[in-house]
């Protein structure tokens, strides 16, 4: 049925009703078409409308089948009284035809007292006549599709027997500018109508300023990379400089031994780290461009030695140290490796005094490690990293920035706990309380970086450096209330999830 067949047949039943049901009046009408047909008149003001949600119950097959045939006690009890001496059970079922109505209509019937058994082990009828009831309930529920009793109906929808469905109709009433035809409205002024005239009798469709635009299928920011600037803002907003972090492959030796990582240390094995196997090594660290004036060969035997002997007041690994191991290529498990890099190049800077100036600086990207993939882990993740070089800085220092550089992101109630890494020392977990999982969570790590680390790069010896880093991944999860890593990152990401999801600030809940 037409939508403008529809409408006008809509208008013809108020005039002679008012209101109208779209169940009564139309009964045989598409749901989709009525929508359609309502919405039109509506946008005119020629009707009004509201709609009625309801549930009615109708007839499983099963229910079906008893409501034209009978139940299956009563279908047993008539085949038995029409066999005037009784029936034994496979005749029984012979005489009904179907094995499944025997055998339930047995057991209902025995409750009801309609048969009994023989001495002879036949099945007869005890009683003269019965009623089905449940026929009755059934056919009730076909025709109302309802029951006054709601026992009834509960039962029956536990015997599978009936099931209830949303039915959803329109109570239709007339509008303030209701009329028996529908005049064409214009949705566009155009130029024949302008030199005719014609403009001026003709009735233009009013906007619908609450309509939706045409979906134009823009591209949207990932979650994570929303998160990312807001992290962005934050280091930016205190002063740090963010570091170049498009090497993802790194040797060992900026990745491991620059970082006093001693090459018998397990996460250089291979089931925690990502080795590269065209080419397996990296050249000696060198000079990039004609403006880098480092001294590497130095660099290279100040961290040989301090693995291996020992220098810079350290007493070292005591261990062969090998040139080869710290050549490997990996995937980066860590973007420190970046922050090692920069540091160096921080020692071969001057101020005013002579030492190298005070510096900030910040990264966010990705890292890998050789991880089994589960809930909240997966092979690749994102790392935000950040370090603070400067004189006179202490433990306290570097616990009061953590305190104010997280309560910028809105956690606070920081707790620390010592903890290990060979390149810092003293090193700290950092933890808050996670009010949704009601306990402390871990959030971070951080240190102050080894002196015999700094001083091989030719650091002076009075300059400290705090270092800390934390998953980008952990509070995207948390703000979009995300509990499985895999549905951020990887095929399992709902590409709407993407589109629709606003940017969130992390102070706020």
């Amino acid at each position: 049925m037409a939508t403008g067949d529809l409408a006008l047949q809509i208008l013809a039943a108020l005039a002679k009703n008012d209101p109208i049901s779209s169940t009564e009046a139309f009964p045989e009408a598409k749901f989709a078409d009525l929508k359609s047909a309502v919405d039109r008149l509506k946008s005119r003001s020629m009707v009004d409308y509201e709609q009625v949600d309801e549930q009615e119950a109708v007839l499983e097959p099963e229910g079906l089948q008893i409501a034209e045939n009978g139940s299956h006690e009563a279908r047993v009890f008539e085949a038995l009284r029409k066999a005037m001496g009784g029936l034994t059970i496979k005749e029984l079922e012979g005489s009904i035809g179907d094995k499944n109505v025997t055998k339930l209509g047995q057991g209902k019937a025995f409750k009801e007292k309609w048969i009994k058994k023989t001495d002879d082990g036949k099945l007869v009828a005890s009683a003269e006549s019965i009623k089905d009831v449940t026929r009755e309930q059934l056919q009730t529920i076909k025709q109302t599709r309802t029951h006054p009793d709601a026992k009834v109906l509960a039962e029956l929808k536990k015997r599978k027997l009936v099931k209830f469905q949303k039915v959803i109709s329109f109570k239709i009433k007339k509008g303030t500018n209701f009329a028996l035809e529908m005049v064409k409205e214009e949705t566009d002024l155009t130029e024949e109508m302008i030199s005719t005239g014609s403009w001026k009798t003709a009735t233009f469709k009013p906007y619908n300023f609450n309509a939706l635009g045409q979906d134009q299928h823009a591209g949207a920011l990932h979650p994570l990379m929303k998160v990312r600037h807001e992290f962005r803002q934050i280091f930016f907003e205190m002063g740090f400089e963010e570091m170049p972090t498009s090497r993802f492959v790194e040797s060992g030796f900026w990745n491991f031994d620059a970082l006093y990582v001693p090459q018998q240390h397990p996460a250089r094995d291979l089931q925690d780290t990502f080795y590269i196997s065209d080419p397996k090594a990296a050249d000696k660290p060198h000079a990039e461009d004609a403006e880098d004036k480092k001294d590497y060969e130095t660099y290279w035997d100040n961290v040989k030695q301090v693995h291996q002997d020992g220098k810079f007041g350290s007493r070292g690994y005591r261990y062969p140290w090998a040139a080869d191991e710290s050549l490997r290529l990996v995937l980066r498990t860590h973007t420190t490796a970046i922050s090692t890099a920069m540091l160096h190049k921080l020692a071969d800077k001057r101020g005013p005094d002579g030492k190298p100036p005070p510096a900030r600086y910040f990264s966010i990207d990705r890292v890998f490690r050789n991880e089994s993939v589960d809930a909240t882990h997966l092979a690749e993740f994102h790392q935000v990293e950040g370090v603070i070089a400067d004189y006179g800085l202490t433990l306290g220092g570097l616990m009061e920035f953590m305190t104010i550089f997280f309560g910028k992101m809105g956690i606070e109630d920081l707790r620390f706990k010592p903890a290990y890494n060979p390149y810092t020392e003293p090193s700290l977990e950092i933890f808050s309380f996670h009010k949704g999982l009601n306990k402390l969570v871990e959030i971070g790590n951080s240190g102050m970086f080894r002196p015999e680390m700094l001083e091989s790069m030719g650091l002076p010896s009075d300059l400290r450096v705090y270092g800390w880093g934390l998953s980008l991944e952990r509070p995207t999860m948390i703000k979009y209330g995300i509990s499985n890593i895999r549905e951020l990152l990887g095929h399992k990401v709902d590409l709407n999830f993407i589109e629709r999801n606003p940017a969130v600030r992390l102070d706020k809940e």
